[in-house]
């Protein structure tokens, strides 16, 4: 998938393959390929090496220790670790509570948590979505009391994805129950070895406790975790909110996962002959590979957008859309391709405990099609934010 780069864009890239050729790990490339799912250590790990290089924080100014790169950069350097199956750069931290930090912190709160995020010594989870208050945040229910020089924390965090490895949560709370919803939400961070917090997992399909819910219980909180102004934790929330959707968009998982379905297709066979000839299977492969060409080529558009100091607004819910839109049609094609093979669905079967069965790339084809279809629903479900679309642009929110 080219989208015409210059000269100095493809030396970049070539930097940047041989910087994961040399530095990516095997055993960790090897788990990312056949979807084992990773440890703390092995996200420490590629995090680490990455920090390294000085390359770990690519959306954030040289200023607090980023790499400052253009949109095609970032869009260069996620392709190739797609490509090469490097680990996720786990968000949080990065690229969700950083970019609040930077536009709506206090200077101590900048000194002392962004330097921390990149050198790994805090993990951050995300404390927004409760069982009342997931697409509809604006509900929660988690209080916030002030008491003197602290905040007293009462109340339950859902879906917490990889809060069993965070030592620091980022939480919206109700400061204020008699404005309108909106208006009485704080912005807190919270350190998760406070007395009266508790991390229950919730294990997934597969097995895995990837998300987890956090209860609250009389938890002292000091004010100067306070981010920005009381009351004021809607507007940071949206704030990030839009980055989170721009990165759910995910091209370079996407790219990777097609150039994944089409060898698998070239070696299934149907009727004798290749699944890649078949003309159903093909027609299907090719309208997402015409999806994510085009989304590519808005993702860098917005991206140039947010580099150059703009939050992205309505464009990072069309992305969220799009983008796990063409995902779940890639794990569907996957699937289908795998065919019986892709039949096996036991976390022990995708864990490599035991001998694939069928072809290598089959096992997890099963485990990623039911994982992903979260997609959809977390960071603001699709038809929330098809309705944001719609009143944005058709009521006269954009010119």
């Amino acid at each position: 998938m080219d989208l015409s780069y210059t000269q100095d864009e493809i030396a970049f890239r070539e930097e940047v393959r041989g910087f994961l050729d040399e530095k990516l790990p095997e055993e960790l490339s090897a788990k990312v390929a056949s979807g084992v799912v990773l440890s703390k250590a092995d996200h420490d790990r590629w995090h680490a090496i990455l920090n390294e290089k000085g390359w770990l924080a690519p959306n954030w100014p040289e200023e607090f220790g980023g790499c400052a790169w253009n949109a095609v950069q970032r869009h260069i350097f996620e392709e190739e670790s797609a490509r090469a199956n490097a680990p996720r750069i786990v968000p949080f931290g990065l690229s969700m509570l950083a970019p609040v930090l930077m536009k709506f912190g206090s200077d101590a709160q900048r000194e002392h948590y962004l330097p921390r995020i990149l050198s790994g010594e805090d993990w951050w989870c995300q404390g927004y979505s409760e069982p009342g208050a997931g697409s509809d945040l604006a509900s929660l229910k988690t209080r916030a009391v002030r008491d003197g020089d602290h905040y007293i924390v009462n109340g339950q965090k859902t879906w917490t994805t990889l809060g069993q490895y965070a030592n620091k949560i980022f939480c919206l709370v109700r400061t204020d129950t008699n404005v309108k919803q909106q208006e009485g939400i704080s912005f807190l961070l919270i350190d998760m070895d406070t007395p009266g917090i508790e991390v229950r997992p919730i294990k997934l399909l597969d097995g895995t406790p990837e998300v987890n819910e956090v209860w609250f219980t009389d938890v002292r909180v000091p004010v100067e975790n306070l981010v920005g102004e009381e009351n004021m934790g809607w507007t940071y929330a949206k704030y990030l909110l839009t980055h989170e959707r721009t990165n759910i968009a995910g091209v370079g998982f996407s790219q990777a996962a097609l150039a994944s379905v089409k060898r698998m297709a070239r070696q299934e066979r149907h009727n004798g002959k290749p699944l890649i000839e078949n003309a159903h299977f093909a027609a299907r492969l090719a309208q997402v590979e015409i999806d994510l060409m085009a989304m590519a080529t808005t993702n860098l558009r917005i991206i140039s957008k947010a580099a150059a100091g703009q939050a992205p607004g309505v464009e990072s819910s069309m992305l969220k859309v799009k983008g796990t839109i063409i995902r779940q049609e890639l794990n569907d094609l996957a699937r289908r391709a795998a065919g019986p093979y892709a039949m096996p669905f036991a976390s022990e079967t995708i864990d490599g405990d035991n001998d694939p069965v069928g072809p290598g790339y089959a096992a997890p084809t099963a485990a990623k099609y039911f994982n992903n279809r979260k997609l959809s629903i977390f960071g603001g479900s699709n038809e929330i934010q098809r309705g944001i679309i719609a009143k944005t642009l058709l009521a006269g929110g954009a010119k």
